[in-house]
């Protein structure tokens, strides 16, 4: 008898310990919280444009409201988005402040938000689906458009090494012609991995082509090279 009531309260533990680690799991007790879906993939950067928190996309359209959410310090800004550029959310200076980590220029672990509805006159295109008027995967190589394989700012990460870019329209070991319309300067790039842009340089790329004391190339044309 004594035997049994050992088994018995044994399975009693058992039972209770179950219970007590499934509450855990449903009231975030345990495990991990789930991953929230953002709106973009890859690294988030900026531009060196001023005035108070905003963005720019080359995704959603102005008036829509995003909120970036930097993963690394649970920082958050919730910005409008006033015109287009060459990413999903380019933050502009004062944005960016409100959610790097000192020192860093790019936010590789973020959650990026729509918040509220699409303004009228835009719909937003769900970030792996197909990039607004290329009718293709945003993983895959899509065909020059208007004299230029992207539209929009070319900006730049704080990613050293020799020229090369990052890009979350074409894959690794695409190669790219960007030219500075402004000064006619001129870097061939390989993209060595994704982020948030069409074309994302480092900084030796973008030393290639900038004017001195800009962060943005807005006047550019980037070529796919075959």
């Amino acid at each position: 008898m004594r035997v049994q009531r050992k088994h018995v309260l044994a399975a009693g533990v058992a039972v209770v310990a179950g219970a007590v680690v499934a509450a855990g799991t449903g009231f975030g007790f345990a495990g991990t919280t789930p991953t929230r879906q953002g709106v973009c993939q890859g690294p988030v950067t900026f531009s060196a444009e001023a005035g108070p928190p905003a963005a720019t996309s080359d995704r959603f359209p102005a008036g829509t409201r995003l909120r970036v959410t930097n993963l690394d310090n649970r920082r958050v800004a919730t910005v409008t988005v006033t015109g287009p550029s060459g990413s999903c959310v380019l933050l502009n200076t004062a944005a960016m402040d409100l959610v790097r980590e000192p020192g860093k220029n790019v936010i590789r672990r973020n959650v990026v938000e729509r918040v509220g509805a699409v303004p009228a006159g835009g719909a937003a295109t769900p970030s792996g689906g197909a990039r607004p008027g290329t009718g293709a995967p945003a993983g895959g190589v899509v065909a020059p458009s208007g004299g230029g394989a992207c539209t929009g700012p070319i900006t730049f990460s704080a990613e050293g090494g020799a020229p090369a870019a990052t890009s979350d329209r074409f894959p690794v070991g695409t190669r790219l012609r960007v030219t500075n319309l402004d000064n006619s300067r001129t870097v061939t790039v390989t993209v060595t991995g994704p982020s948030g842009s069409c074309v994302l340089l480092n900084a030796a790329a973008m030393d290639a082509v900038r004017e001195p004391g800009k962060n943005l190339v807005r006047r550019n044309t980037v070529e796919l090279l075959r």
